[in-house]
């Protein structure tokens, strides 16, 4: 059954991944995207935003914070409006705006929230605070019906995308599943044409793909790409 429901994109900021990190000449500046799903049960935010680092950090990444209170502000919404927090994983970039919610739920991979807890991942203080509830998933998990969170390891090994079903068409929320919509596509027509049995070599694909395939997803979504991958 599909849902009404409405997706809206949040400008958190930005960042320069130096290029040592980009794999060419030039540093590259990428934006900090999170995504307000709205339904008839409530709101769920997708990724909170750049929390605060360490000196070493902000002048390594140089990143420019927009506040959560404004992106929702922007959306008509309220920090306290917000029903329950999903983050794609807890680098400091997708996180930084999970304190700022009080004692809304945050669901978590269970694997991403030790990891996270081991020290030296991200930032201890963006991860516990107090107040901070977390529900951790191991696996998938349907948060409301037609809204599920798939696992997509890669980036991380508890890394978690949102699927919304809606009435014209499934949207995946990707985070950093991939860092780019291009990636993505290469990806899916790998897929493709492994179905289809073309002769090897091949490139490899995520296997997580097969899942996200199922819900035949119209709109693919991610935190660091304002481009937005579509079915041909």
């Amino acid at each position: 059954m599909r849902h009404d429901v409405d997706v809206r994109r949040l400008d958190l900021g930005y960042f320069v991944r130096p290029a040592v990190e980009t794999g060419g000449p030039e540093p590259r500046v990428e934006p900090v995207l999170g995504y307000l799903v709205r339904r008839g049960e409530g709101l769920v935010l997708f990724d909170s935003g750049i929390g605060a680092v360490d000196d070493e950090t902000e002048a390594h990444y140089r990143p420019r914070r927009r506040e959560l209170a404004a992106a929702l502000g922007a959306a008509g919404v309220r920090l306290g409006d917000i029903s329950l927090v999903v983050n794609c994983h807890l680098h400091f970039d997708h996180c930084g705006g999970n304190r700022l919610l009080g004692s809304t739920p945050i669901l978590v991979q269970d694997v991403e929230l030790a990891a996270a807890r081991q020290g030296g991942y991200t930032v201890d203080a963006l991860v516990d605070f107090p107040g901070v509830r977390y529900e951790e998933i191991a696996g998938e998990a349907e948060v409301w019906p037609g809204v599920w969170i798939i696992p997509t390891p890669g980036h991380t090994d508890g890394h978690q995308s949102l699927v919304v079903e809606q009435s014209d068409g499934t949207v995946v929320l990707a985070g950093q599943a991939h860092d780019f919509a291009s990636q993505f596509g290469s990806d899916h027509l790998a897929r493709r044409a492994a179905r289809e049995q073309v002769a090897q070599p091949l490139p490899g694909f995520r296997p997580w793909l097969d899942r996200l395939a199922a819900f035949d997803p119209r709109r693919v979504l991610f935190a660091h790409d304002c481009s937005v991958w579509e079915p041909s």
